[in-house]
């Protein structure tokens, strides 16, 4: 799950044993498809090519009762694929191994939220990634890709909950906790800490502090999509003062979560994360 701190159907099929002599006479039902034209567009380039459904229509059962929620407007649905499959799938097909991995992996569903989904402790969920099978896109009704930060957000939820399936189909890469094991919070207070003060402990956000698998999609995620990831995150300052003596022995330890995590895409699917990267970002 991606959050912010500013505040598949299950088909069950039963088969029974016939015996010769028996026999079923049964009207078999003709599902019709839509004729809409957004209902094609996503069954043409997403149900048909990548086995994806996209839930742009607002479902109870895909946000949790306690939380509130705008369901996302029509017509931005999509330009939002059509985002996704530029910076998103597009990426990873390109480079090579990329295609086989991306096809292996994509969720069954992607679920568009119009707003954030803003929880009872005033943070706000960005998107989630449930067991490998569903991601969940919010505040798509501030679409604008003149937008820097809109660009920015979007695209490090979509990394950020593309790489939780990456750890729940192939584990955390080894001894990856044991990084930076100091610096996790307790449950519930990541949005306490500023960005410096993550950076000191060796993360690049403060909810990667959260948890070991948040720690390593928001790696991956900044990773990716941060055009000044190096300067921020991997390369040493040069130092007069504490402080920055205490950001670069946090750079130390995200270095070496970054090799980590290299390793383990290239090991796991042939996935060269610096390909894509590089892809991603002559697009920006």
């Amino acid at each position: 799950m991606k959050s912010l701190g500013i505040v598949g159907f299950a088909l069950l099929v039963a088969l029974t044993a016939c015996t010769p002599d028996d026999s079923v006479d049964m009207e078999v039902k003709q599902v019709e498809l839509s004729d809409d034209p957004l209902d094609q567009y996503i069954r043409e380039n997403f149900l048909e090519d990548y086995g994806v459904a996209v839930r742009y229509r607002y479902v109870d059962r895909y946000v949790d009762p306690v939380n509130r929620v705008t369901p996302v407007r029509k017509d931005l649905v999509q330009p939002t694929l059509e985002f996704l499959t530029d910076f998103w799938i597009d990426p990873y097909l390109s480079v090579a191994n990329g295609e086989e991995y991306f096809r292996s992996t994509v969720p069954a569903e992607i679920v568009l939220i119009g707003s954030f989904i803003y929880n009872t402790d005033g943070t706000v969920v960005l998107g989630t990634a449930d067991a490998g099978a569903r991601i969940t896109l919010t505040d798509i009704n501030s679409i604008d890709e003149e937008d820097q930060e809109w660009i920015f957000r979007q695209l490090g939820t979509i990394y950020h909950e593309y790489a939780h399936i990456m750890h729940q189909r192939f584990n955390l890469p080894p001894n990856f906790q044991q990084i930076s094991p100091q610096g996790y919070t307790s449950a519930g207070s990541w949005y306490t800490l500023t960005d410096d003060e993550a950076l000191r402990r060796g993360f690049v956000s403060p909810y990667g502090t959260s948890s070991f698998n948040e720690d390593f999609a928001e790696t991956v995620a900044f990773l990716l999509y941060d055009p000044d990831f190096y300067s921020k995150y991997i390369n040493d300052e040069e130092c007069a003062d504490e402080g920055c003596i205490e950001r670069n022995e946090g750079r130390a330890m995200i270095r070496s979560k970054y090799n980590a995590i290299l390793d383990h895409y290239a090991q796991n699917t042939g996935v060269d994360l610096l390909l894509i990267r590089e892809r991603i970002q002559s697009k920006l």
